[in-house]
């Protein structure tokens, strides 16, 4: 990922908005920065990457930031609604409850990071990809995972109403007691996800998915039915 990095570092400064615009000429690396609260909607960093960065509640509300790069960030209730993500690269950072409604986020990847409770509602999401993510109680209602593989997931309690999983495979990846009206399963690969907490109106949606006989039992259990 080293290669995504521009040339031009900036380290260990406190940057306001002001600051930010100076350096919009091209793009910068930012390094252990501080931005926490910054308002940085509406500006263009496309490219521009974020190294170890306090981005807690930033605002960058309508960003233009295609091809970004962020790798160990802290981003918390970070506002991106709206923002252009095509293409962004997210390793090891932590954005919970961060905003992401109606941004775009084609071909983005998200790999060892933490999402819980984000909200990814409306957002033009073609190609996302997750690894290795806490997605506990997000909003990815609508989004496609279509012929995906999956890996160490954790989509406990999210909400995917209208998802689809067809065709994908799920490995070591949790759908605990997620709310998944109207999603589509045909052809998925479930052996590899935790299904626990799995309702009676939802067992539908498996049908034509994969299951283990071990599943198959615990479901049976959970809707209230006796396995001899």
């Amino acid at each position: 990922m080293d290669n995504l990095f521009s040339d031009r570092s900036i380290h260990e400064q406190a940057l306001t908005r002001a600051d930010v615009e100076r350096l919009l000429a091209s793009p910068s690396h930012l390094i252990d920065c501080d931005l926490e609260e910054a308002d940085l909607a509406r500006l263009d960093l496309s490219r521009w990457t974020f190294e170890r960065c306090n981005l807690r509640r930033a605002d960058f509300t309508g960003a233009k930031l295609e091809g970004t790069a962020w790798r160990s960030c802290r981003a918390a209730f970070a506002q991106f609604t709206g923002a252009d993500l095509s293409d962004a690269t997210f390793v090891a950072s932590d954005f919970n409850n961060c905003v992401l409604r109606e941004s775009t986020l084609a071909a983005a990847k998200f790999e060892r990071c933490k999402l819980t409770g984000a909200d990814l509602s409306n957002a033009k999401a073609l190609d996302i990809r997750f690894d290795e993510t806490l997605l506990i109680h997000a909003k990815l209602p609508g989004l496609s995972f279509r012929k995906q593989t999956l890996k160490k997931i954790d989509f406990g309690q999210a909400d995917l109403r209208r998802c689809d999983f067809r065709a994908t495979i799920f490995e070591k990846c949790s759908l605990r007691d997620a709310v998944m009206t109207g999603s589509r399963f045909d052809g998925a690969d479930l052996r590899g996800a935790d299904l626990g907490g799995l309702r009676l109106v939802d067992a539908s949606l498996f049908r034509g998915a994969t299951i283990s006989r071990e599943q198959a039992g615990q479901l049976l259990s959970e809707l209230g039915l006796n396995v001899r």
